[in-house]
């Protein structure tokens, strides 16, 4: 174990050096950021994911859910991973004793989280700090109250009691050969409105022999000047490292982190895509990459930040969330160009628009393509597609695409389906099959079914035909399903049976109908966009129609035909 932190009048910045085990492509990437000599030569990332992050409403992680959290979190090289709080309930007892066997860790630190002792208890017969122990993590966390308010009126007790609940559960932690952090809890809360008790909690953390002592903002209430004032004064005060945890109540948990690291924070807490109760903690991804590439202090082994994009959509899939497009540095649209004027300078000068590369963190640049867009702008998703299209024949997908979007289409949510034109335009023709023609037919028959309408059980079955050509041989295949939709996907997958078995891969994840010109009522014409995936890819598709059943049919038409393409690769 280090050796145990002192009071002293001044601070004593540290950060252990990571671990590299970076080799490859991924490992020349260069640290774009200058670094403040002030600033800490190097920041530790604890991540809380599995604790904190478990408590956004919505989310519920499995235990075999969290080992794959954990797997990910060590494959971007996090310093330290919040297992959670064992003793807290089954799922994480169960977590923690098949971590022990099925957790290969090969660059981060697994922590074991829990409270102090409590008020006027003893610490060696407290089961929270004997679950801490009987963890078997070298590293432990515990929270405690900082903030006058809460000890006296939450825990009931004196500010004495309060402060030595903190000094005698991190004294008896150490000498059970723990490495411990000591969470703040509310500190900056308590720092503004007794500050005297707060920095004498913190006192007695290190003088107990913590490694650490992170500063909460609990209720994340606190802006970027707060936060830079209050850990300056602590770091002036104890002789230990420093770290934060936030929360973004106020929309400022990045700014806020990084408030914190200007004024000697080494180590930051935080989730994975800000995942958090209320409205999220402070979301690591943007905070490594601002870090790394900005400020120019390393917070990962070198090259990781590389793997920043694959991993937070990794997460975003274990935990059940749709990855958001707009997430900075490792959304799909954080470095996406709609504008005319921006495509034709990116064509000129890639990083004319791109605050950083977008390969840096494993992104990477897409050309949004819709009514909006000039000849330079199809120029170069043509050129990103591999594809050669004349100027004569650029200026008909130009016309094309303007009469298309009029009409209802939205190509820049439909990169499949845009793909399929262009490819179209530039002179390929699918050759996978050829339609000769499809048909519905749907059997509504009132009391044989479960679903009831005016107290009348009613039964509705759909049935879809599908004549195709594959390869000179006429198919005729019928399919039955829950709607017309997955009827007809039904029938060309028999269709296609034995000719193309990768078809089987690919699978329909999101569909969505939009009616866009509502005055017409049920003559409307309807918008259908398909996401689809082979487990590796995904994409869009789209169908625009007056018949809800033929926009269907382009989506799906699209979506199974790009997976074919994309699977000749």
């Amino acid at each position: 174990m280090e050796r145990a932190c002192v009071v002293s009048a001044s601070a004593a910045v540290s950060g252990g050096a990571a671990d590299s085990g970076a080799s490859g492509p991924e490992a020349s990437i260069e640290r774009a950021g200058v670094r403040d000599p002030a600033w800490p030569e190097q920041v530790e990332i604890y991540d809380t994911t599995l604790r904190d992050g478990s408590q956004l409403e919505g989310i519920s992680l499995t235990v075999d859910d969290k080992l794959r959290i954990a797997e990910q979190l060590d494959v971007l090289g996090v310093g330290y991973i919040e297992g959670g709080y064992p003793g807290a309930n089954p799922k994480d007892d169960e977590f923690f004793e098949r971590a022990k066997s099925e957790l290969r860790l090969t660059t981060s630190k697994f922590v074991a989280f829990g409270s102090t002792r409590r008020p006027r208890g003893k610490v060696d017969s407290d089961n929270s700090l004997a679950n801490l122990v009987a963890a078997g993590t070298e590293v432990v966390c515990i929270v405690g109250k900082c903030w006058d308010y809460h000890v006296t009126e939450a825990l009931g007790t004196t500010l004495d009691e309060g402060a030595a609940m903190v000094s005698d559960s991190i004294a008896y932690l150490a000498a059970n050969g723990k490495r411990v952090f000591f969470d703040a809890e509310h500190f900056f809360d308590g720092y503004k409105r007794n500050p005297e008790f707060s920095l004498r909690v913190l006192e007695q953390a290190a003088i107990a022999g913590v490694e650490a002592v992170v500063l909460c903002d609990t209720n994340g209430g606190s802006l970027p000047p707060e936060i830079e004032r209050a850990v300056s004064a602590v770091i002036a005060h104890v002789d230990c490292g420093v770290g934060i945890h936030l929360h973004n109540d106020t929309g400022c948990g990045v700014a806020n982190a990084l408030a914190a690291v200007r004024a000697g924070a080494t180590q930051v807490q935080g989730t994975i895509n800000g995942y958090g109760e209320r409205v999220g903690n402070c979301d690591l991804v943007p905070i490594m990459a601002n870090l790394e590439l900005k400020m120019g202090i390393p917070c990962l082994p070198e090259g990781r930040i590389a793997r920043l994009t694959s991993v937070s959509h990794h997460i975003a899939e274990l935990a059940n969330f749709t990855p958001d497009p707009q997430q900075p540095y490792v959304g799909s649209s954080a470095f996406a160009h709609k504008a005319g004027l921006h495509t034709s300078a990116l064509n000129r000068r890639p990083d004319a628009y791109e605050h950083v590369a977008p390969e840096s963190v494993g992104n990477g640049t897409r050309i949004v393509v819709s009514e909006m867009a000039g000849r330079s702008t199809l120029a170069m998703k043509a050129k990103n597609l591999g594809l050669e299209i004349d100027g004569k024949v650029l200026g008909h997908v130009v016309e094309t695409l303007k009469e298309l979007e009029h009409s209802g289409y939205h190509f820049e949510v439909a990169d499949a389906s845009l793909e399929l034109l262009m490819r179209g335009a530039a002179g390929w023709e699918q050759p996978y099959f050829t339609l000769e023609s499809f048909s519905v037919d749907m059997a509504h028959r009132s009391g044989t079914g479960a679903r009831l309408w005016n107290d009348v059980a009613v039964d509705v079955e759909t049935e879809a035909t599908v004549k195709i050509w594959v390869d000179g041989e006429r198919r005729i295949a019928v399919g039955e399903g829950n709607g017309p939709v997955n009827a007809l996907d039904a029938a060309v997958r028999s269709a296609l049976n034995g000719r193309y078995p990768e078809i089987d891969r690919v699978s329909l994840t999101d569909f969505k109908v939009r009616v866009l010109n509502t005055e017409q009522g049920t003559a409307a014409v309807t918008r259908v966009l398909l996401d689809s995936t082979n487990g590796e890819r995904s994409w869009s598709t789209i169908g625009v129609s007056e018949n809800i059943i033929e926009a269907s049919w382009q989506a799906l038409i699209d979506s199974l035909v790009y997976g074919l393409l994309i699977a000749d690769e």
